[in-house]
């Protein structure tokens, strides 16, 4: 790695400190990730590289700053990167471990610098909250209260507070006023942890609605902890109601978007963003996913805007960019960006001709590099194949999405560890190796990684559309014999989500998240401000 220019420590935070952008990229998977990062450290894993670096590192001038745990991915990325056009890509040198020594702080868990946000809101604004008892006994009263969970729709239908409905945190400001009972509504925020159900309740008193709010204190952790019973698969949502826009609401969110250094620009303006070469600008749409569906503009990307804030990094890997957001009633967007913009970014909300503009339909397209061209094969000649040789059949997908659904005889395994894998002896002996995964995407790069391995007179194969293309030929994908060939460490088990986590580890999660206000003072690159 002696050939990769390296960037340490005190170079990186002068550049954050500086607002330049810089995208500083842990290769690792999500749960080594997950035990110890630096605060605006994306992850995005070597498994997973060429699915998501265009979209989240899209302007190929982008400074990027790479680590892992000295087990080679850093030069295999450098490769990748270089490969597909990117300039100015450095090594953080000495890794993670390196940065902390020369006085960096570390963060554990996913999203760290979102939810220590949410924390520093939460210390200046003493947003108010009530406890899960509290809660609990207004329920029982019967009370006139409704509560409203701000996470995504599929973790309120695993589980959430009892008559609780689904409005995801962007949309609370929009759809909150029709549906209170009455002028007399206490509204009641939760979300699985903490930061969202901040963020949702200060928003509701940011842009003065006329009603008490609150936020469920800890949300269904704390419910959980306080020995109270969830609902388990509820459908309770704003979709069911009709909303009426309050005027007042819209004026209210523009005025304190405003305080928090957002501008509002033309669509002129904003082609004029994208034809920039010398910044990122990222285009988010933050309504809901079925009016982004029915249409949109052209070249944006759909993020409901409380995930945007609860998950920036996921989303804007390039600190120091441009985020421009988009939403045709705008106080979903003017709410998402008053926060952004507290978050030290530099954002811009569109107003146009919505109508004249919102064309494109359909779901979002992710952009990915060019691949190597792999023969594939389809469903009918796999199975017609597996009963004339000795066939490895590999499947690249999240170890989650693997377990729910898989081509029978399919083997789980990282990208990663594919080149690894490959060269074992007991794959080498293989007379074909077969690579699948949800719509043979990962799989054809996980095929070009391994091709220069195969032994000789070996066929490799792509499932022709992976397992959707079984499945619509008329196959059965299966959820028995679950084959593991790498370690589980794709995906961070989160304290929050599901109804299986210990009571230690939920209390442990909340604990993290009180001192999250202290980290960041440590840290003191993070420009977070409240208004």
């Amino acid at each position: 790695m002696s050939q990769i220019p390296e960037l340490n420590y005190a170079q990186i935070r002068a550049k954050l400190l500086a607002r330049e952008e810089i995208a500083i990229v842990d290769l690792r998977e999500e749960h080594i990730y997950a035990q110890a990062h630096p605060l605006f450290a994306t992850n995005i894993s070597l498994s997973r590289l060429e699915v998501e670096i265009l979209n989240r590192i899209p302007r190929l001038e982008t400074t990027i700053v790479i680590y892992d745990d000295g087990d080679g991915r850093v030069g295999r990325a450098y490769e990748k990167l270089t490969r597909y056009g990117y300039s100015q890509v450095y090594l953080l040198k000495g890794g993670a471990d390196a940065w902390q020594c020369d006085g960096g702080e570390l963060f554990i868990d996913v999203n760290s610098a979102t939810k220590a946000f949410g924390e520093w809101v939460e210390h200046f604004k003493h947003t108010p909250s009530l406890s899960a008892e509290e809660v609990q006994a207004k329920i029982d009263a019967n009370e006139n209260i409704v509560i409203l969970d701000a996470r995504r729709f599929d973790e309120y239908n695993t589980m959430s507070i009892p008559t609780g409905q689904s409005v995801p945190g962007a949309e609370l400001v929009l759809r909150a006023p029709s549906l209170v009972k009455d002028e007399n509504t206490t509204i009641i925020v939760n979300c699985a942890g903490r930061t969202r159900s901040i963020i949702g309740t200060q928003s509701l008193v940011n842009a003065q609605i006329p009603h008490p709010v609150y936020a469920l204190r800890n949300g269904t952790i704390g419910w959980t902890l306080a020995g109270q019973s969830l609902e388990q698969g509820q459908n309770r949502s704003f979709k069911n109601t009709q909303t009426a826009l309050k005027p007042e609401l819209l004026e209210n969110s523009k005025q304190l978007a405003a305080k928090a250094k957002v501008q509002t620009i033309s669509l002129e303006q904003l082609n004029q963003f994208k034809a920039d070469q010398t910044r990122t600008t990222y285009v988010f749409d933050v309504r809901d996913d079925d009016e982004y569906i029915k249409g949109h503009l052209p070249g944006s990307r759909w993020v409901a805007g409380g995930q945007l804030v609860q998950e920036t990094d996921h989303n804007a890997a390039v600190r120091g960019a441009r985020i421009v957001l988009v939403d045709d009633q705008l106080v979903r967007a003017y709410m998402t960006a008053s926060w952004l913009g507290q978050m030290n970014w530099e954002v811009y909300v569109l107003e146009t001709d919505f109508k004249a503009v919102l064309t494109e339909q359909g779901v979002w397209k992710p952009r990915v590099p060019p691949a190597k061209e792999i023969p594939v094969i389809s469903p009918d000649a796999l199975v017609e194949l597996k009963q004339q040789k000795d066939i490895a059949i590999w499947d690249v997908l999240p170890f989650a999405q693997y377990k729910k659904g898989h081509v029978p005889g399919a083997a789980w395994l990282l990208k990663a560890d594919a080149i690894e894998l490959i060269q074992q002896a007991e794959f080498q002996a293989k007379d074909v190796i077969v690579l699948t995964c949800g719509a043979a995407i990962l799989a054809t790069f996980t095929a070009e990684d391994i091709e220069p391995y195969l032994a000789q007179g070996q066929e490799l194969y792509i499932l022709e559309g992976g397992n959707t293309g079984w499945k619509n030929t008329g196959f059965e994908l299966t959820i028995e014999d679950v084959q593991t060939l790498s370690l589980q460490i794709d995906r961070y088990k989160r304290p929050y989500e599901g109804t299986d986590n210990s009571f230690e580890a939920m209390q442990a999660y909340l604990d993290w998240e009180y001192g999250l206000v202290d980290q960041l003072k440590k840290d003191g690159t993070h420009g977070f401000f409240v208004v």
